[in-house]
């Protein structure tokens, strides 16, 4: 038998050969157009869409630079009306608020509590939460700090961190020479302990003038002043 046999085709066979190229060409062309279109789809679906809101950034604690609350004394404090919730609103119905596609990211610090109620996981209540939370440190420095928020798990922040990203630009630090021990308490991470230290040191020295001030401190950890570097104002 000459090789040649092995190649030769009678006239149904080429029909039949070149009708499969043609499908296997068409459908390879497709694949490389249908693979095309559906990067182009992912690249669009991962571009990141930033909510920032400057006006709703926190905002810096008022300070009289002529009388320094240091030297001043304590003002009375005030007595908290107890809470009492209205049957009105409770029986209220509320509708339903149209969450975030994926993509969106939420500045931390600039977000009001309708911003928040868009991301997946956060109602009205834990939106309020954040929100009070972010007004006594002054704002987040980092996404992280979600975990103080009352009622955070870690399966809720894990859920939610990817939602966020911090801005420290918007922080309103304290002016620790410039408020009372009652005003210094009322941030998180000071307790009044420590704010006693602090308005006394600040007498003594007639003002602190940067963390080497803090640094002398037993009333003060690395960690208490790795917590509050991005808080403390010492002009």
């Amino acid at each position: 038998m000459n090789w040649r046999d092995f190649l030769y085709f009678s006239k149904e066979e080429r029909r039949a050969l070149i009708v499969l190229l043609l499908l296997i060409f068409t459908g390879s062309v497709w694949l490389v157009i249908n693979d095309t279109i559906r990067a182009k789809e992912v690249v669009a679906e991962v571009q990141p869409h930033y909510i920032v809101h400057p006006e709703n950034a926190p905002v810096p604690i008022p300070i009289d630079t002529t009388s320094p609350p240091a030297s001043a004394p304590s003002p009375p404090l005030s007595v908290k009306k107890k809470y009492v919730p209205d049957r009105k609103l409770q029986s209220k119905s509320y509708t339903r608020t149209e969450k975030f596609p994926e993509g969106y990211i939420v500045e931390l610090n600039t977000a009001d509590t309708i911003t928040l109620k868009k991301v997946p996981g956060i109602g009205s209540s834990f939106a309020g939460r954040i929100v009070k939370f972010r007004t006594l440190l002054g704002g987040f420095y980092t996404v992280e700090q979600l975990r103080e928020v009352y009622g955070m798990d870690e399966e809720r922040y894990f859920s939610l961190q990817k939602w966020f990203h911090v801005d420290t630009s918007f922080i309103a630090k304290i002016p620790v020479n410039h408020l009372s021990v009652e005003a210094l308490a009322k941030h998180p991470y000071i307790s009044y302990k420590q704010a006693r230290v602090l308005q006394r040191l600040a007498r003594r020295k007639g003002g602190l003038d940067g963390w080497d001030n803090l640094r002398l401190l037993d009333e003060f950890t690395e960690v208490d002043r790795e917590r509050l570097y991005a808080y403390l104002s010492f002009q």
